[in-house]
């Protein structure tokens, strides 16, 4: 797809990755509507042409209140881009209900509620693209962000169930998998700590203008899935070919063996 020109809405586009998307799709001549907390970093992000709505994400409301908002500015959203997410460190086995259930809220079922808003513009004009940024974690669990990993697992699947429900209405799905984005998602977590051995690998992340990057080079040329960077792809296989030993390996992350 060409993006110049076309309708471009993101949610949690105050900061990182949302925010490096705004100022990549702009570069690429995008008309764009953001979404997040903080209207002035939203504005930051934009530039002066950008549709801002803040709000809480998993407001149903605020929700509604940005597609309506967004369609009637520009009359099109052409491209979706779920990003906004959250992260939870406590174990599975003791966090709280009520963060896991706020966990899923904002990852999976705002993504979904979004998508289900979006979905029936899109395809009365046979034609969109929907992304959906899930992560590496949505891939191979990782047991310092079990419940986080349980969502992006979740948000995968819904975007491979999109892509072949959608496919004869002209609409695309793409499942954007970051390994480690230099961000502030440990800051933002929900609760509990990472293990102190994932801190030492933080030398290996990307920037979030890489991965905002390589999200829209995915939509230029139609991936189904855009792995950030490429080498998690052999992450992926390894867990793959040799479950036992990746599992081994992450278990001794998390213990700090």
């Amino acid at each position: 797809m060409r993006i110049d020109g076309k309708v471009v809405l993101i949610t949690g586009a105050s900061e990182g990755i949302g925010a490096a998307c705004a100022v990549a799709f702009r570069k690429r001549g995008a008309r764009l509507s953001l979404m997040a907390r903080s209207p002035e970093k939203l504005r930051a992000a934009g530039g002066p042409d950008a549709l801002v709505t803040p709000g809480d994400l998993t407001v149903p409301e605020i929700r509604q209140a940005a597609v309506d908002a967004t369609l009637d500015r520009f009359g099109a959203i052409d491209i979706l881009i779920n990003n906004a997410g959250m992260g939870l460190y406590d174990p599975a086995w003791s966090a709280p209900l009520a963060d896991a259930r706020r966990l899923f809220e904002l990852n999976f079922f705002a993504p979904l509620a979004l998508t289900q808003l979006v979905a029936p513009h899109m395809r009365a004009r046979a034609s969109g693209v929907i992304v959906n940024v899930s992560s590496v974690a949505g891939r191979v669990t990782l047991p310092w962000l079990t419940l986080y990993s349980a969502s992006k697992y979740a948000l995968c699947s819904l975007t491979d169930g999109l892509r072949m429900e959608l496919k004869k209405d002209g609409i695309h799905t793409i499942t954007v998998c970051p390994n480690y984005v230099k961000t502030k998602f440990q800051d933002h977590a929900l609760g509990g700590q990472p293990p102190p051995g994932i801190a030492r690998r933080k030398q290996f992340a990307i920037t979030p203008e890489q991965c905002a990057e390589a999200i829209a080079r995915g939509v230029e040329r139609g991936a189904r899935t855009v792995m950030a960077p490429r080498s998690g792809w052999l992450f992926v296989l390894a867990e793959r070919l040799f479950p036992s030993l990746v599992d081994a390996q992450l278990a001794a992350i998390l213990h700090d063996v």
